[in-house]
């Protein structure tokens, strides 16, 4: 990096997303640059309007630039890594002249929101430049900004506007500079400064400055804390240990909604309209990650969840949504914000999303198998939970025969998407189960039954026999990523020939080796322009499929071909664009890390089932029936998971 890759006020300079980390407290998310620059932040919620928008814009949009630069426009070089299993991000930069490094987190802190930015000289001096432009309301209203005495007497930046407040101690403060606030300065060897970024609601006190040495060490031991309750222990440690910290990354407190990602309207296409506001709670993306996290040990995310749900899904079975805020509000309304012109000029920005008014019935599907899941895990299922089960079974079985909107939100005609129709007999063999192997109560007979007529449906009507491959939706000529699931639902055994030919259809038609689109957008079924790129969820799902019908080695091989792509600090957006070697999409994404961790956990459990006789291999205690062969594992949580920190 060289000194002039650091923009002025108002310039556009795109960052790769895969240049991006993130901060995060379990409520909100900071993304920032790899050159320093904190372009996205919403406080004091994850879904609240962002105060740095820069990410959609230009740095006129707010953000927070703390970087080293060169004299003589020399080389800059940066070094960026989490302390451990936290996300206390550390980042060393090296001019010719010395070495110094910035510590950076968001301390897990119930009463507040705070960003510590922590600068120290290693060797020799370097220069920083220091640059604060706050605008509320994503990027368009400028506050009023002022210096005044925090309750010890300091003195402190604090810009408000409306409700919002935002108050900024510092060893060294910038100064007021033409709408923002600019600096620069030395830091030798042996130097310590300190900044912290506290927001609070403008009719608040200002807030006194926390204690940065304590709280750097307590936000790194929390996160590492928990992450220690996983069990996973295979080939792929470091990138599942990563993915499960970005999961509770996204997981609010203290709510217990998921988001599905960090950002808004990342585009999926660069200069594209498939830009998207994925701050939300999607019950399929939540379900699937609570799988992810219960695989792994962490039972005490799916007991929160549950009750998330509950609260979410309480009213009549006709108005359940398929996302949610986190807190469990139901009004999303998408609007676009015409004054920021988009990631490197991807329009609309979107905010709020307006498929919460969507059809789709795959989402019970993921909602039943993680409440299976979370049974089998040994969590006891309570009256309530199981009432709510047995109302949404119900009105599944007066809809499932209607067409819907599928997986993808297609924006286009309402279909029979055949992964929709595998979800609905998902949600009726769990209900099945849970009567046959858990006592629950409901009327297993009629369930049986319409379990059963699903089933012929789909074989009847998803599948072509002249592709030889199961379709996108019924009538169709060609084939979508999602029905990979059929695999990990079990609704045909492994070794069936419908799976093996479905899963050769899909790598002829949408892979290119392990990268997978997740359908044709040519045919024009979504109701959008433009293209995209292969979805990474996808990607391993891929992965999972192949594994576990078999084909290990070739499973193995494109897991490590996914795993190169991840980037410096273990992250991942929503796509990947093989041809430029770049992200595209939401960032992080929960659904790219979710599945990376559900593949690794396929894969070595297909590699040691496939081990030498003599060697030990996992058993499944689920007997074939005319439910197909269940390939989700029973995972029981360790004894010591009662541990678990209560933060995060």
């Amino acid at each position: 990096m060289r000194s002039h890759d650091v923009a002025t006020t108002g310039e556009a300079a795109t960052t790769p997303i895969e240049e991006y980390a993130v901060l995060g407290d379990a409520r909100s998310v900071a993304v920032v640059s790899r050159r320093g620059s904190i372009d996205w932040l919403c406080l004091p919620w994850l879904d609240s309007e962002a105060c740095f928008a820069a990410l959609l814009g230009t740095s006129e949009n707010g953000r927070w630039l703390l970087t080293a630069v060169s004299a003589d426009d020399g080389e800059v070089r940066v070094d960026r890594r989490y302390l451990g299993d936290s996300w206390v991000l550390e980042t060393t930069y090296t001019t010719p002249t010395g070495q110094a490094r910035v510590i950076e987190a968001m301390p897990l802190r119930d009463e507040r929101s705070d960003i510590i930015r922590r600068i120290e000289g290693v060797s020799g001096t370097v220069t920083f430049v220091h640059e604060f432009v706050v605008r509320f309301g994503y990027g368009k209203t400028r506050p009023w900004v002022h210096r005044e005495k925090d309750p010890d007497g300091r003195t402190v930046i604090r810009a408000v506007a409306g409700p919002d407040a935002l108050t900024m101690h510092g060893d060294r403060l910038p100064r007021a500079d033409n709408g923002r606030h600019l600096d620069y300065f030395d830091i030798t060897a042996g130097d310590v400064q300190d900044l912290v970024l506290t927001w609070n609601h403008s009719w608040e006190p200002v807030p006194r400055l926390p204690d940065v040495d304590h709280e750097l060490v307590r936000t790194e031991q929390i996160w590492a804390g928990w992450a220690r309750t996983s069990t996973y222990d295979g080939e792929f440690d470091e990138q599942v240990r990563r993915s499960l910290l970005v999961l509770r990354l996204l997981t609010q407190d203290p709510t217990g909604g998921i988001a599905a990602a960090a950002t808004t309207s990342l585009p999926e296409e660069i200069g594209g309209e498939r830009n998207w506001d994925y701050r939300f709670s999607w019950l399929r993306d939540a379900a699937l990650t609570l799988e992810a996290l219960l695989e792994l040990g962490f039972r005490g995310e799916g007991e929160t969840w549950r009750q998330w749900l509950l609260r979410a899904a309480a009213g009549e079975p006709e108005h359940l949504q398929i996302m949610y805020r986190l807190d469990g509000a139901r009004e999303l309304p998408e609007r676009e914000l015409a004054h920021l012109p988009g990631y490197a000029g991807s329009r609309p920005v979107r905010v709020g999303n307006a498929a919460v008014d969507q059809h789709q019935n795959d989402v019970l599907g993921e909602v039943m198998l993680a409440l299976d899941l979370a049974r089998r895990a040994g969590l006891r299922a309570d009256d309530d939970g199981w009432a709510l089960q047995r109302h949404l079974v119900d009105s599944l079985l007066a809809r499932w025969t209607e067409p819907d909107h599928g997986i993808w939100e297609i924006r286009g005609p309402l279909r029979h998407f055949t992964h929709s129709k595998v979800m609905c007999w998902a949600a009726l063999d769990c209900a099945v189960r849970a009567v046959e192997d858990y006592g629950c109560t409901g009327p297993v007979e009629k369930w049986r039954a319409a379990r059963a007529q699903v089933h012929a449906d789909v074989l009847a009507h998803g599948w072509d026999d002249e592709l030889r491959s199961f379709v996108q939706y019924y009538g169709a000529k060609h084939t979508d990523a999602s029905l990979l699931q059929m695999v990990q639902v079990g609704f045909l055994p492994p070794d069936d020939p419908r799976l093996h030919g479905t899963i050769a259809r899909i790598r002829q038609e949408l892979a290119d080796g392990p990268w997978v689109r997740r359908y044709l957008t040519s045919t024009g079924v979504d109701g959008l322009a433009g293209d995209e790129h292969p979805f990474l969820a996808c990607c391993f799902w891929l992965v999972d499929a192949l594994a576990r019908t078999g084909d290990v080695a070739t499973a193995h091989h494109h897991m490590e071909q996914l795993c190169a792509v991840i980037n410096d600090v273990g992250l991942l957006a929503e796509e990947y664009d093989p041809v430029g070697h770049r992200f595209t999409g939401n960032f992080p994404q929960a659904f790219s890390h979710l599945t990376l961790v559900r593949a690794a956990h396929a894969l070595d459990a297909a590699r040691a089932a496939a081990a030498p006789v003599g060697a030990e291999a996992p058993t499944d205690e689920v007997a074939p029936s005319e439910r197909g062969t269940r390939t989700r594992e029973d995972v029981a949580a360790p004894g010591g998971a009662e541990k678990e920190p209560a933060r995060p």
